[in-house]
């Protein structure tokens, strides 16, 4: 298909999300879309060494140094000069406004690590949130792909994944299990659904 939607991926720190994305994409999980650029707003993130080792171009658009505002134009600036179809947010640390996200309704999607709408929103990201659901005694967490409006972890639910919460688990424990077993099969077949949606509606 020539005709694929072209994918940006917004990072911060290591990837692992984003390499998931990859992968699918060799493996041909996601055929409907392309990754064409990786963001980050943190120069020091692995996770753009990850995408030039795929061949993926990259851009860095730094919050701190611009302000809140200009970083966001910066974002959009280069979003619309590399023509991107699809924004995925890949464990990217800043919020988005509703000026960004009313821009690209439907647009936009998110990996969140729990069962929305448990232990989403502000403040829940990381390991905090794997912390409340164990707090809480919660026995099931998850994963949730969502699309991305201009409240946190607020948009439209477009797949979830339960994970089972074992006995001994810690944070960080849970965190890896609810990575391997939910998210990153999670966030690749989202990609491709919102994608092939994409391509279907040129």
């Amino acid at each position: 298909m020539l005709n694929k939607a072209r994918i940006a991926v917004l990072v911060s720190g290591g990837g692992t999300n984003l390499q998931a994305l990859i992968d699918a994409q060799k493996a041909g999980i996601i055929t409907s879309g392309e990754i064409s650029l990786v963001i980050s707003n943190n120069a020091g993130a692995y996770a753009l060494t990850r995408a030039e080792n795929a061949g993926i171009k990259t851009a860095v658009v730094s919050k701190k140094e611009l302000g809140a505002e200009k970083f966001e134009e910066t974002l959009i600036a280069e979003l619309e000069k590399n023509s991107i179809d699809l924004i995925i947010l890949a464990g990217f640390m800043c919020i988005l406004s509703e000026n960004f996200t009313s821009k690209y309704p439907k647009r936009i999607i998110n990996v969140h690590p729990s069962l929305i709408p448990s232990f989403c929103g502000e403040g829940f990201y990381g390991l905090r949130v794997h912390e409340a659901a164990l707090e809480y005694g919660v026995k099931v967490t998850g994963a949730t792909v969502h699309f991305v409006n201009e409240i946190p972890d607020g948009g439209e639910i477009i797949l979830q994944k339960a994970v089972e919460i074992e006995v001994g688990d810690t944070p960080e424990i849970l965190q890896k299990r609810v990575m391997e077993q939910a998210e990153w099969n999670l966030l690749p077949r989202a990609a491709e659904m919102v994608s092939a949606e994409i391509v279907k509606s040129r």
